[in-house]
């Protein structure tokens, strides 16, 4: 009875001592839980069996992952080993020092170039905190249906917001109801939606007082009749779209991307609509960090050359609907699926736009996205044009700086 018992704590000891080793990531990026399933499957998986180990992934918003890894931090019970969070938080992580300086590993890596482009959100006193990751832009998409409207002599590849707004406003009075999308349902999209026209017409976005905004609004104010019935509902552009209920829409590259590889043939997507200042959109990115006082940090660093070897970085891009892949070296692995077109109509977009990202400079990014949901309620919804009141409504966005 002994022996056996000295045999149990032995191999109890055993286990416990050549247990895998276990990563653990927090991420705001893939959220959905098709992106999640991907990512965990196809991504997460392989790198599990490449190095004999464990990695718990999980996905939470921005502020809650920040929220956590603070807390371990005042109790120096580091449980959290990388985040992925969004550019705009990226300055707190690294001011309050909860993430690691990356600049020498990186250094090492000779087989890939970040984009230069995202420098500025991921690099800070001239350090490499953060990897990005995830990239986005704003396109295009148009349901087939909509074709017959489309203005004379317009390309849908190379559409003005004029064109659009012509286009949306034929088909409300051909088909009885509007079928352009945006996200009518507050905090959502609608400050990227309106931003994109904004940026396009060379406002500083997103300030309204000013004469970009002002065209802008103006040009979005004689669509009111082009919106659905419902679309005060719409909190994502993808279910109407999907359900035909909505036509045309300028959304996120994955999330339009996710439409498109749906039902191709029934879908065009193309780069987000020009005007007179260029092709605008709200750009962004995620990006990986190491979280200091990690117990796992060799292990960290080998997922985060893993996820950004240029392969993986496309492959990951590709099966989560479209996002940019933030590796130089990742387009050469460019082919000619739907989910190729998605990233190169984005990377076209990416390269040659007029971009804004979300600076942190803001109290609450939320209530300044409500001053857009209000314009949009109260001034576009009913096809009134009032200089006066996006000057009041600036007031509001003014309060809100840091």
């Amino acid at each position: 009875m002994k022996k056996l018992l000295l045999v149990l704590v032995l191999v109890a000891i055993a286990a416990f001592a050549f247990g895998k080793e276990t990563l653990v990531v927090v991420s705001r990026l893939w959220t959905p839980p098709s992106e999640k399933e991907f990512v965990i499957n196809e991504i997460i998986k392989p790198f599990e069996e490449m190095y004999g180990v464990e990695v718990k992934f999980s996905t939470l918003d921005d502020q809650k992952i920040l929220e956590q890894v603070k807390l371990q931090q005042q109790t120096g019970n580091i449980t959290t080993d990388v985040v992925i969070a969004y550019a705009a938080k990226m300055p707190e992580w690294v001011k309050n020092g909860y993430v690691v300086d990356l600049t020498d590993i990186v250094s090492q890596w000779t087989d890939r170039h970040f984009s230069k482009g995202l420098d500025s959100m991921t690099i800070f006193d001239g350090k490499r905190y953060f990897l990005p990751i995830g990239a986005d832009v704003y396109l295009f998409i148009a349901n087939k249906k909509a074709l017959p409207y489309l203005p004379e002599g317009a390309d849908i590849q190379d559409l003005t917001w004029e064109q659009v707004a012509e286009w949306a406003n034929a088909i409300a009075i051909g088909e009885g109801e509007g079928k352009f999308a945006v996200t009518g349902v507050p905090m959502k999209s609608f400050i990227y939606q309106a931003g994109a026209v904004c940026l396009s017409y060379g406002a500083d976005w997103p300030n309204l007082d000013n004469p970009g905004a002002m065209a802008a609004f103006y040009l979005l104010s004689k669509m009111a009749d082009a919106f659905p019935p419902a679309v005060m509902t719409y909190d994502d552009v993808r279910p109407p779209l999907k359900r035909g209920e909505a036509w045309l829409a300028a959304a996120h590259n994955a999330r339009i991307g996710e439409v498109y590889k749906n039902d191709p043939t029934n879908f065009i997507i193309a780069p987000v609509p020009k005007g007179p200042a260029g092709r605008g959109s709200v750009a962004g990115t995620s990006g990986l960090a190491i979280v200091k006082g990690t117990k796992h940090y060799d292990l960290a660093v080998k997922f985060l050359e893993y996820i950004t070897r240029p392969d993986i970085m496309l492959k990951v891009s590709k099966g989560t609907g479209g996002f940019i892949p933030t590796v130089e070296e990742a387009i050469n692995y460019l082919g000619d699926t739907v989910e190729d077109e998605v990233i190169k109509k984005s990377i076209m977009v990416m390269k040659t736009g007029v971009l804004s990202y979300i600076a942190p400079l803001w109290k609450d990014w939320g209530q300044v996205k409500l001053v857009y949901d209000d314009i949009f309620k109260n001034m576009i919804m009913k096809g009134i044009f009032n200089p006066q009141y996006l000057e009041i409504m600036q007031l509001r966005i003014d309060a809100l700086r840091k």
